[in-house]
């Protein structure tokens, strides 16, 4: 029963003041967040574990939506594990990315049938959905990827398109991988590729400012995030240091950075929420982001205050 009273609050609009965590009655996952006419769309994993003793339960993924940073619409679980047909199980990190008026979701899923974690895409046209599986299997799967002994290294996909217009899919777990994407966004244009980054764990994001490309990714265990830089999408990149130390109470972290009304913000997740937070029970936080004068990125400082506004 308490679990469709939470269903039921989710999918209506309530607004909460700014405070890290964002939100203290829902435990959220994983960030990604796209802006879409002077909206910012941020889309979560969701942890449903019911103590922090266990593992992760995480079954379907959350929308939420805001024109100032501050309050927040809720949208409610818009995508899930039930609707690609080819996986059993985890929802794990995801990624939300819009081209030619279609949005797509690329989303961690355990494979049912090829052993290891997988990579599927969802579509819809709408930022909220509906979204539905846009190729009917996985875009990766863990036998395209067989340098590793693990099979959770095909995990925490995220999509860059760059100027001109081409769209590059990153993933990885202990070994980071890139590759371009046909302009169908949905399938692979050709073969994947290495990156060359010290200390890499998972969580790699990629995004743009001026000149430079920045790929920041989760570093080490327990993960810090660091980050590097280059000139081109497909490096060489330049290891630049760390971005943020280790989340309260979490030994996982995960990044996304945006640029919002000419202001940059870095939205992590953190286990130290006082509502049972901890390393399977973790919850989505705020600050800004600022930039040195050289183009480097300065130390996050994590806070419990959040931001008070994007004006």
């Amino acid at each position: 029963m308490k679990k469709c009273i939470l269903g039921l609050s989710l999918a209506f609009s309530t607004s909460v003041l700014a405070a890290n965590p964002i939100f203290t009655d829902v435990f959220t996952a994983d960030p990604a967040a796209i802006v879409h006419q002077d909206t910012v769309y941020l889309y979560t994993g969701h942890d449903e574990a019911k103590d922090n003793r266990t593992f992760f339960a995480m079954n379907d993924w959350l929308v939420f939506s805001s024109k100032d940073m501050v309050n927040w619409q809720r949208h409610g679980a818009k995508l899930s594990v039930k609707d690609f047909d080819w996986a059993k199980g985890d929802a794990w990190a995801s990624h939300v990315i819009e081209k030619n008026g279609k949005f797509y979701w690329y989303v961690t899923l355990r494979h049912a049938t090829i052993n290891g974690f997988a990579i599927g895409v969802a579509v819809a046209d709408s930022p909220v959905g509906p979204f539905k599986d846009a190729r009917g299997s996985a875009i990766i799967t863990n036998d395209m990827t067989t340098d590793t002994d693990i099979d959770w290294d095909d995990i925490d996909p995220a999509v860059f398109i760059d100027d001109d217009g081409q769209a590059y899919l990153f993933w990885g777990n202990t070994k980071p991988r890139y590759v371009k994407l046909k302009d169908n966004m949905i399938e692979m244009d050709g073969p994947i590729h290495a990156i060359d980054i010290p200390d890499f764990t998972e969580a790699l994001w990629v995004h743009k400012k001026d000149d430079t490309y920045y790929l920041s990714y989760a570093s080490g265990f327990p993960e810090k995030i660091a980050y590097a830089t280059s000139k081109s999408i497909k490096g060489p990149w330049q290891y630049q240091g760390i971005l943020n130390e280790v989340a309260g109470n979490s030994p996982t972290n995960h990044q996304a950075i945006i640029e919002f009304k000419g202001k940059s913000y870095f939205i992590y997740h953190t286990g130290a929420s006082q509502n049972g937070g901890g390393e399977f029970r973790r919850s989505v936080a705020i600050d800004p982001l600022h930039y040195n004068e050289d183009g480097t990125i300065k130390l996050i400082h994590m806070t419990t205050k959040g931001i008070s506004s994007a004006q």
